[in-house]
């Protein structure tokens, strides 16, 4: 099978999990991954989905394995002790997300919340915030791979209307944007194989980083 043609600051629309496997190893300083899971939809089957969920249920769907490959490549072609940003929501921050990480060399570091300022569903609280994991490939080590000190663990920000319309998993570019300029220098290569609304593109071009990405 000949391999995908992969060009850098620009909006494939390969598969994601082809980007990655011809992508060589260790050659990649950050990446952002938002896997698009039906667990919360499955499980907590709030009856919705037709209307207040349509933007989400008619996006491609991940299953669990799916997501395992995907962070198994990224595990494979991300440099030692970079990191990888992964989205998740709050059913998976509760039921965990570790077998995702098993047979890598990824280790969950840290964790923000990101408070979007705008409430969702819940039979019980009302879901208003999202989760960051901060994930680094082993050796872990904090000094010379994470530079700015004034990034809080709680980070609010709303995305415009205008942009949720144009993709419904869209994420804040502001928290983007210095998670980018603490983890990357001028120049590294960012990757994105689930880039949705490519956002973290934009971020890569305002900061002068190499981006590659796609999404179907």
């Amino acid at each position: 099978m000949k391999a995908p043609k992969i060009t850098k600051n620009t909006k494939l629309t390969i598969d994601g999990l082809e980007l990655l496997k011809s992508l060589e190893s260790q050659s990649i300083d950050l990446c952002f991954f938002d896997p698009q899971y039906r667990g919360v939809l499955d499980k907590m089957r709030y009856g919705n989905e037709g209307k207040r969920q349509k933007g989400r249920s008619t996006l491609v769907q991940m299953s669990e394995e799916t997501i395992k490959r995907f962070i198994t490549e990224i595990s494979r072609v991300l440099k030692p002790s970079c990191y990888l940003m992964l989205w998740i929501d709050k059913f998976h921050l509760c039921e965990g997300v570790g077998a995702w990480l098993d047979s890598t060399s990824l280790q969950i570091v840290d964790l923000i919340t990101w408070d979007k300022g705008k409430m969702g569903m819940g039979y019980r609280t009302r879901k208003q915030s999202e989760y960051l994991l901060v994930v680094q490939k082993k050796p872990l080590k904090a000094r010379d791979t994470w530079k700015l000190h004034n990034i809080r663990d709680v980070h609010y920000e709303r995305i415009p209307q205008a942009e949720l319309k144009c993709h419904p998993h869209s994420k804040p570019k502001g928290l983007q944007k210095l998670l980018i300029e603490s983890c990357t220098n001028k120049g590294d290569i960012v990757c994105d194989p689930a880039a949705g609304s490519f956002s973290v593109l934009e971020c890569c071009k305002e900061l002068g980083r190499e981006f590659v990405g796609t999404n179907l």
